[in-house]
């Protein structure tokens, strides 16, 4: 126990370099780049006082060194700040959101796990013949189909030809959120909250953003799981299992897969990030609250202190689930020591 405890402590304290040298290129290249909050909020035909009284209100006439060490002091104080176009925290702005990507995550990595290792499963034990090509080919296609077009596809197939499921939002009219407010995670609330109804709802405008981020992330998986089971069948305890008439199901399913998962826990932790980003286009597309339409907003509009607080706030999730799995990974291969 003293000895995870010890990697846990060593693994947060790498993660705090990590995030300063992540936040000290966002800083920078915010502020290099066209364009300042000030003219996104006043305009271009401001009159120049009023412009310089504004950035002197946000500090924003100071030098950068300057700005970057308020910024840092800040930081360190757990202060993300305040929105220089709303004035409203930055915390407030990112908590109403977070939860809309979480949910957005896991369930299009649900799919992603749901499609990808099955298949890569199915194209392993049909090595070379019409199933092990035609998963292939998917996995191949999948990889390469922007991730923006494939939900409009989707969009526009089930959601306008076919009117099964709706194209945009989080809910409908059913789903209040004030009435499901207990942590955010709409699937959660209508749970504990008992309506079925609402619960509906909420997974039926889930499913396209969620089938849209994991399918196309899914080819990662089918490759990576095909690859795998291929050297795990041919290891010599399966070749065992099977001279003792173990059934087939069990020889794949319960002995081979269960260590051919070990590089695939391992890459679904470098595969978050992945989603995240995907997230970021599926919300867009979509129409979706979270985080990622909140970060492109406020990109727009040069909002320094959220899009900082967003960078800081997805860092910390890809460390914390990387770190999960470290720990998963050392509990299911005992050849692993932390």
């Amino acid at each position: 126990m003293r000895r995870v405890l010890n990697y846990l402590i060593g693994r947060l304290l790498l993660t705090v370099p990590m995030i300063f040298i992540l936040l000290s290129l966002v800083f920078v290249v915010l502020r290099v780049m066209p364009g300042d909050p000030v003219s996104a909020m006043l305009g271009g035909h401001a009159p120049d006082s009023v412009i310089e009284k504004k950035k002197l209100e946000l500090g924003l006439n100071k030098p950068l060194g300057a700005q970057y060490v308020d910024y840092l002091g800040q930081l360190a104080r757990g202060d993300l700040g305040k929105s220089m176009i709303f004035e409203e925290p930055v915390w407030t702005s990112i908590s109403a959101k977070l939860p809309a990507t979480l949910e957005l995550t896991f369930f299009g990595l649900a799919v992603c796990l749901g499609l990808g290792v099955p298949l890569g499963v199915r194209a392993a034990r049909n090595r070379r013949n019409g199933h092990d090509f035609g998963i292939r080919l998917y996995a191949n296609v999948v990889y390469c189909i922007p991730v923006f077009w494939l939900g409009l596809m989707l969009q526009m197939i089930f959601g306008v030809f076919l009117g099964v499921f709706p194209i945009a939002g989080r809910t409908g009219s059913r789903v209040i959120s004030s009435e499901f407010d207990t942590t955010g995670l709409y699937v959660i609330d209508t749970i504990i909250h008992g309506d079925i109804g609402a619960l509906g709802d909420v997974l039926f405008h889930l499913a396209l953003p969620a089938l849209t981020l994991g399918i196309t992330l899914s080819g990662v998986f089918v490759r990576l799981t095909r690859a795998n089971m291929l050297d795990t069948l041919k290891a010599d305890y399966v070749l065992a299992s099977r001279a003792r008439g173990i059934s087939e199901n069990k020889v794949v399913y319960g002995h081979a897969l269960k260590n051919a998962l070990i590089p695939i826990v391992t890459m679904l932790g470098l595969q978050f990030s992945a989603l995240l980003a995907g997230a970021i286009l599926t919300e867009t597309t979509f129409s979706w609250p979270g985080m990622g339409r909140l970060l492109l907003e406020r990109i727009y509009l040069r909002d320094y202190p959220v899009i900082q607080g967003v960078i800081v706030v997805y860092a910390l999730l890809v460390t914390l689930v990387s770190l999960a799995v470290d720990l998963v990974y050392a509990a299911i291969d005992p050849r692993v020591e932390l």
